[in-house]
């Protein structure tokens, strides 16, 4: 390379990291800066009425897993914390693999429908995003409640003679959360099954596969990326959900989204409601990392 290529090269890169330091700066002060401020608000003391005192303190972070005694003030086990930690965790994986069950024969039916019956189905599809969360949330309200379309409708039938006690559970907030997040599984899935050969199918029974061996050997990995994608924009949501878990789920099965606002809010704890914002950071991070190993375990890169 001559030295005037050396010199144009060089200019252009420059020029280049000139044109994107608007974007950075953006990004750094929009993301990372409050990102920044939550971290240091973790390792302070709460004020009085709310705010934080700038005094090195790590109970924030120890009130993640312990509680002090109202008597003695001895730290015990913050069981309440784990419950809400545990619940946040488990519903959130409940609902990514129930909106993969129900989306991913969503997505192929729509997939494999002629070309402009698609875009019929796909705009269905995306009707849900037309409103606002808290709206699409009283719906299922409306459906689920005691006095609700779904009880009304087993009872005049004669299947119940109770009301299902279903809102203000554990399912409620499973219900609510797959109807909200069904179609964030469904489009990705879609986009990588639109891309599928179906010849691949054909070879796979020629060479006397089983339904369920196409599926799991040829379908599956194939459509792999589709599924990664919309897992994570499934499960990323879900854990730090608050408008579905504190309709639906009532002030008793709250999830971590509504337990930071507790903090932040009613409880005044600044310190504590930073050290789980952090928190739920590093679980959704971690639980990223693990998902995408496992699943991209079978390639040598990625």
């Amino acid at each position: 390379m001559s030295a005037a290529e050396d010199a144009a090269r060089r200019t252009s890169d420059r020029n280049g990291w000139l044109l994107s330091t608007p974007a950075l700066v953006l990004l750094t002060l929009a993301a990372a800066g409050p990102l920044l401020i939550v971290v240091v608000y973790s390792f302070l003391s709460p004020g009085e009425y709310g705010n934080v005192v700038w005094n090195f303190n790590l109970d924030g972070w120890r009130g993640i897993l312990f509680s002090r005694d109202v008597f003695d003030d001895t730290l015990v086990l913050a069981d309440a914390h784990l419950t809400i930690f545990w619940r946040s965790v488990w519903l959130s994986i409940l609902t990514t693999v129930i909106t993969f069950a129900v989306g991913f024969p969503t997505a192929w039916f729509i997939a494999t429908r002629p070309p402009r019956q698609r875009t019929l189905w796909l705009f269905l599809i995306t009707i849900p995003f037309w409103t606002n969360l808290l709206i699409r949330t009283f719906a299922i309200n409306e459906v689920i409640r005691n006095e609700g379309l779904l009880n009304t409708l087993l009872m005049r039938t004669g299947l119940i003679d109770t009301p299902l006690q279903i809102i203000y559970t554990d399912t409620a907030v499973l219900i609510g959360m797959t109807y909200v997040y069904l179609p964030l599984m469904v489009l990705p899935l879609f986009a990588a099954i639109d891309r599928f050969d179906m010849r691949l199918l054909e070879a796979g029974y020629d060479l006397y596969a089983s339904r369920w061996n196409v599926l799991r050997r040829i379908i599956l990995p194939i459509v792999k990326p589709g599924i990664i994608a919309g897992s994570i924009l499934v499960f990323v949501p879900s854990l730090g959900a608050y408008v579905t878990p504190r309709i639906l789920g009532g002030g008793k099965n709250m999830m971590i989204g509504n337990f930071i606002e507790l903090q932040f809010g009613q409880g005044r704890n600044w310190p504590l409601g930073a050290a789980l914002s952090v928190t739920l950071l590093v679980i959704v991070t971690v639980a990223l990392l693990v998902y995408v190993r496992f699943a991209n375990k079978d390639q040598g890169h990625g």
